[in-house]
């Protein structure tokens, strides 16, 4: 266990690019092989925003990747933190805790924030604007958002006292989780309703990506979803009612555009995102 977690603590950029490549070839096979919704749509020129916008989370994550390493080396020196201040415990579930932790301030809460924030929402809508959600929307994320999800990374780390290993694992976890939950594949609802009562997973997050209200505020969760289930923001919902996209942004060719989704937080807009019937 000691070994696994010296591994991320130094895990070469290499590695970490090949996880996020190995995920995406192996759900987009899964998606050919068994899909959920059979869309008909080119494939490859759907994933073109998708992965650019994968590409710009990266540019903005990799400059600021020594502010990681810095405070959780701080927190470790300073014994600051809810890891460091929790009784000895075995590695395993230091480790656990840790990347339990990091999931709720890494993605379950600044998730929250921007539905609930219009000017956070009007950046988190061009994730939202997929009309075919699939593993490549898993990082179609504003350079915007990529940039406040990093910030609450931060924040988390110091509440935590994570060590840069746990923060490394985290993230890689993160990435396999989000490309597995945005997968368009079917899974046979049994199956998929035992892996949510732990994880996130695709027909529980396919919920949240449904246009309307409430459905679209709730199952916020990125790799666990004890986060929502605590929290009371887990919702149902038949897999053959949902609709994707978002109606305040319904032309599907414009949120195909890379230039309109950068645009798309500045531009104006009346919220008519209605209840659900």
């Amino acid at each position: 266990m000691e070994a696994f977690l010296n591994y991320f603590e130094t895990i070469p950029a290499l590695h970490r690019g090949l996880i996020i490549v190995g995920g995406l070839s192996l759900f987009w096979l899964l998606e050919g092989a068994m899909p959920l919704f059979n869309f008909k749509y080119k494939k490859w020129k759907h994933a073109i925003p998708n992965i650019f916008f994968t590409l710009t989370t990266v540019l903005v994550n990799l400059p600021m990747a020594f502010l990681l390493l810095w405070t959780a080396d701080w927190t470790l020196a300073n014994n600051f933190g809810i890891l460091n201040w929790l009784p000895e415990m075995t590695l395993g579930i230091y480790i656990f805790l840790g990347v339990l932790f990091m999931d709720f301030f890494g993605a379950y809460l600044p998730h929250l924030i921007e539905h609930k924030t219009p000017v956070l929402w009007k950046v988190h809508l061009v994730h939202h604007s997929d009309h075919k959600v699939d593993a490549t929307t898993a990082n179609r994320h504003h350079p915007i958002e990529s940039l406040i999800r990093y910030l609450f990374t931060l924040l988390g780390v110091v509440i935590i006292g994570a060590p840069i290993g746990i923060v490394m694992l985290y993230q890689s976890l993160s990435i396999v989780a989000t490309q597995f939950s945005h997968s368009n594949i079917s899974i046979p609802k049994k199956v998929d309703k035992l892996i949510s009562y732990v994880l996130v997973s695709p027909n529980m997050h396919k919920v949240h990506h449904h246009y309307k209200m409430p459905f679209t505020d709730s199952n916020y969760g990125n790799i666990f979803s004890i986060w929502d289930r605590l929290l009371g923001t887990y919702m149902e919902l038949d897999t053959d009612k949902i609709v994707y996209g978002v109606d305040v942004f319904p032309d599907e060719k414009a949120n195909s555009s890379i230039k309109n989704l950068l645009k798309q937080p500045f531009q104006d807009y009346q919220n008519p995102i209605k209840t659900e019937n």
